[in-house]
């Protein structure tokens, strides 16, 4: 299939998120767009959080070992804070200034569903510790992929395999559910940067979703290149 005409703008590159609960789909969504950007000459980073950079992902270790939870959602959040600093100072923000298009498995939307809505940890604190970590730097799109709770956990055990379920996919089934809620309010109140998408379908099909927006929102094609891709 050909790829849109793309006319480039010198400049800063795009900062895509990809948001979701746990078998969501979020890492092969993302690779599946990483390559289609690669196919349309565009230069693109793949990155995650919690982690994305050396010192992030020392901080990952620590988190989804379960450390956060025993020190308290507040004290979890500074974790997260304090990867987020990192991974935005040394890997994002650099990648971006250099016209790279950044593609990331969670951001702050994760830290307002996991720590503020079920956490209970105050949108005060949240504010503050978003204004020192990434001050004015947000998405320019946000996918939250959304699926049901079982099915999400169906495939976050398959993937697995024999190992221990980490600090999030621990929890019980109404944090989950709890969860996919939260999500699916932060898309509804932000719906000029978030596109809902419906996971619970085949990978070719969320993907062409994906692409859809993308390009809708990004790309300027010409006629033909458009008649190709519809």
């Amino acid at each position: 299939m050909a790829e849109p005409a793309v006319k480039r703008v010198p400049g800063r590159g795009r900062f895509i998120t990809f948001e979701g609960g746990e078998g969501s789909g979020k890492s092969t969504q993302i690779r599946a767009l990483a390559q289609r950007l690669d196919a349309a000459g565009l230069r693109t980073l793949v990155t995650r959080e919690p982690g994305g950079s050396p010192g992030a992902e020392i901080i990952r270790h620590l988190v989804l070992s379960g450390m956060g939870k025993l020190l308290g959602p507040d004290a979890e959040t500074l974790l997260f804070a304090a990867a987020r600093d990192d991974h935005v100072r040394t890997v994002i923000e650099p990648a971006l200034a250099r016209g790279t298009w950044v593609l990331c498995d969670r951001f702050s939307d994760s830290t307002r569903a996991y720590q503020g809505r079920l956490g209970q940890v105050t949108p005060a604190f949240l504010d503050a510790m978003q204004r020192v970590t990434i001050g004015d730097l947000k998405p320019d799109l946000t996918f939250i992929l959304d699926v049901p709770v079982e099915v999400g956990m169906k495939r976050a055990a398959i993937r697995r395999g024999a190992g221990a379920p980490d600090r999030f996919e621990s929890e019980n089934l109404k944090f989950h559910q709890d969860l996919r809620e939260a999500y699916r309010q932060i898309a509804a109140e932000d719906p000029q940067r978030c596109v809902l998408v419906d996971a619970d379908a085949d990978t070719a099909t969320v993907a062409a979703s994906v692409w859809t927006a993308v390009r809708d929102r990004f790309f300027k094609a010409d006629v033909g290149s458009m008649a190709s891709l519809a």
